[in-house]
């Protein structure tokens, strides 16, 4: 059931961030008890503040449009958008939702079970499913549509299982921001008529990580993580064994205390982004050998660190103008 307080501008300081409480604070009572639950929504009206009364107007509209749905099939990754969706999704519709997962070899078992764990923690409804994109060649080839062929199979098998189970809708994490990115997966999304509530709200990445800061999600601040084919340099062909190189080299990566950080693979080649915060802590010669030898073992020939460090989207830039230009293309 939608939340019905909202702030106002026009109110005194106080009795707004009262009425935060009843938007955001909300969110967060439903987990942890007495002393805890005090200080998640202590910290609700904090961080809820961040993203201003817009942020708390937007999650309103995102619970009555949720709610107009009836009953709907999120697509979930574990990531802070899809989270907080299925999240919102759960508290509002109760039964009538239920998280999909997608189980495939370009999902890292590190996020996947994260995914579970968060799923069990608010006693979501979930259900994994698995995914056959790499048997698709159009997938493998691994061009710039390469996005737009996994989310058309997800979709395809998400149809499958909505008929099944009887569910009306399917939404998926869009977000306000990534309207304006090179995100072939959503021209996948219109052609299967998925909604992107989040989008539609006018919720923006920043906004989903307050909303989910203050609902007591573990993710809020986790790092974006995208598939593991999305490491693959483009023209070369995506596979099992592929994919698992990349994610042995990013376990390896983490093991030696770096948080945000990529592997990309360019054959013989592993080129590291690691976040510019913590490049400095990589640029010693212990560290530089030690990433070495940990890719290597994963079995790169040669290891090379990017002096850009960590950037989303990295791959794309090797990608022509008016390919990038098409954006949701």
């Amino acid at each position: 059931m939608a939340l019905k307080a909202s702030p106002n501008s026009d109110l005194p300081t106080r009795d707004r961030r009262e009425m935060q409480i009843g938007i955001i604070g909300a969110m967060a009572a439903s987990r942890g008890t007495g002393t805890e639950r005090a200080k998640e929504q202590e910290s609700a009206v904090e961080y809820g503040a961040d993203s201003g009364a817009a942020g708390a107007e937007k999650l309103r509209a995102l619970e009555e449009r949720l709610t107009k749905l009836g009953s709907l099939m999120v697509a979930y990754s574990g990531g802070v958008d899809s989270a907080f969706l299925a999240g919102t999704a759960h508290r509002v519709l109760g039964s009538a939702m239920v998280a999909v997962l997608a189980d495939s070899p370009s999902l890292a078992r590190r996020d996947m079970e994260q995914a579970c764990e968060f799923a069990r923690s608010i006693g979501m409804r979930l259900e994994v499913i698995a995914t056959e994109e790499l048997d698709r060649p159009e997938y493998a080839r691994n061009d710039a549509s390469r996005c737009f062929h996994c989310k058309d199979e997800l979709f395809l098998v998400m149809e499958g299982l909505r008929a099944k189970l009887g569910f009306e809708h399917i939404a998926y994490g869009m977000n306000a921001d990534d309207t304006r990115d090179f995100r072939p997966g959503q021209r996948a999304a219109e052609q299967h008529e998925v909604l992107a509530p989040l989008a539609e709200a006018g919720l923006t990445k920043l906004e989903v990580r307050a909303l989910a800061r203050a609902a007591g999600y573990p993710m809020w601040d986790r790092p974006a993580a995208p598939c593991l084919s999305s490491r693959v340099e483009y023209g070369r062909a995506v596979t099992r064994e592929v994919l698992e190189q990349v994610e042995r080299g990013e376990e390896s990566l983490r093991r030696l205390g770096f948080r945000e950080f990529r592997v990309r693979h360019h054959g013989e080649l592993a080129r590291v982004e690691i976040a510019r915060d913590e490049l400095v802590r990589a640029l010693t010669m212990e560290m530089l050998d030690a990433i070495t030898a940990a890719l290597k073992r994963t079995g790169f020939k040669y290891v090379t660190l990017d002096c850009q460090g960590f950037r989303s989207g990295a791959m794309n830039a090797v990608l022509p103008a008016e390919v990038l230009q098409r954006k949701g293309a």
